[in-house]
């Protein structure tokens, strides 16, 4: 071989290090570094922390779904970073984060973490599977049958079962598996869609969204039933900490008047309204329901505010300037001293952080997460 040719094929072999590198460092279990960035915002001057890179699409899980860990050092999260949707740990002292997956079709509607914090659910390929966040070996619960996707999950706070819905053509169907063996009985179908299922906490029922209502369906199957809301459409809503009440976003028929969030209890049927919104598209609770978080549709002011109950009073927090308002799904921290939102203000879909110990008092964790312990 000529000299010549010994520094050519060098070269070669030089020019394939990065990219065998680069294929070892992002296979499962590996660690990504930090990609979290601080800015001002620029109504408000408080600071913001952007956690993931805008220049691949990070999303979190759905907002009635466990996300983040109750001492707040960590969250789970789906991006692509390593090239296909996967699911990730983020830390939140360090800023790296952990691929977890390496799912052949990751759902990123259908993933969240497990009670116990040990483990996380996710669905890939039309499959359920729980997963150790440790060893990261999945364990498959659950196959949806042939012409069946999933398209949205959550899981009891006891963990033992899983709420899935899933799409076929026209026809949805809301099932219930049980995580230990996999045993699956039909809580409701219809040709209507259904979304966003929510077990309620201390009794044996799901809330679901369908047909821009919300409906309840016990979990023996037996009783399936449209709740008695006020007129209009019903978007985000959740359990009030206790189960007693759901906590929806309500927009009348009316489009002058406001979006408002209101509390429907479906043990007497009695619906009351808790709040006037600035036009919210999504909104969430804390941990003990004092203050919401939301996110406004206006154009005009596209900002992620606080509301508190109590007073009915809102205070912005910062801009989101999505794109899709409806994106932005706002959460708390468990101890409500921060709030997480998504946006692709900075290029694709990111997920950021916005802390607010200085206006929300901490919170303990909830009973039936005591209870639990």
């Amino acid at each position: 071989m000529t000299f010549a040719n010994k520094v050519c094929s060098r070269r070669l072999f030089l020019a394939t290090i990065p990219a065998v590198c680069v294929a070892a460092t992002t296979g499962k279990g590996s660690l990504l570094p930090s990609s979290v960035s601080r800015y001002s915002d620029p109504t408000t001057e408080f600071p913001v922390f952007r956690l993931t890179d805008p220049e691949h699409t990070s999303t979190l899980p759905p907002h009635y779904a466990r996300v983040v860990s109750r001492k707040g050092t960590f969250l789970i999260f789906a991006s692509d970073a390593s090239g296909s949707m996967q699911a990730h740990r983020l830390d939140l002292k360090t800023g790296q984060s952990r691929l977890l997956t390496d799912a052949e079709n990751f759902n990123p509607a259908c993933f969240m973490l497990a009670a116990d914090e040990r483990s996380f659910c996710y669905v890939d390929n039309g499959r359920l599977y729980s997963s150790s966040l440790t060893s990261l070996k999945p364990r498959q619960v659950y196959q949806a049958p042939e012409g069946y996707q999933p398209t949205g999950m959550s899981v009891t706070e006891d963990g033992l079962y899983a709420a899935l819905i899933e799409k076929r053509e026209s026809q949805y169907r809301l099932q219930l598996i049980h995580v230990s063996d996999g045993m699956t009985v039909t809580l409701a179908e219809a040709e209507e869609e259904m979304s966003d299922p929510s077990p309620r906490p201390r009794r044996a029922s799901v809330l679901y969204r369908r047909a821009g209502g919300l409906w309840l369906a016990n979990l023996d199957g037996k009783q399936n039933y449209r709740l008695k809301l006020a007129d209009g459409q019903a978007l985000s809503a959740m359990w009030t900490p206790d189960g007693k009440n759901a906590l929806y976003l309500n927009v009348p028929p009316d489009s002058h008047k406001l979006r408002n969030i209101r509390e429907f209890t479906p043990d007497t049927n009695e619906d009351k309204e808790v709040s006037e919104t600035t036009q919210y598209a999504c909104f969430e609770r804390n941990a003990d329901g004092s203050v919401f978080v939301g996110a406004s549709g206006s154009q005009a002011s596209p900002h992620v505010l606080l509301l508190v109950r109590a007073v009915g009073r809102e205070l912005t927090l910062c801009e989101h300037r999505a794109s899709n308002p409806a994106m932005v799904s706002p959460i708390f921290s468990p101890n409500s001293q921060n709030v997480f939102f998504m946006s692709d203000q900075h290029g694709k879909p990111a997920i950021y952080r916005i802390a607010v110990d200085k206006l929300v008092e901490a919170t303990e964790e909830s009973p039936a997460a005591n209870e639990r312990k």
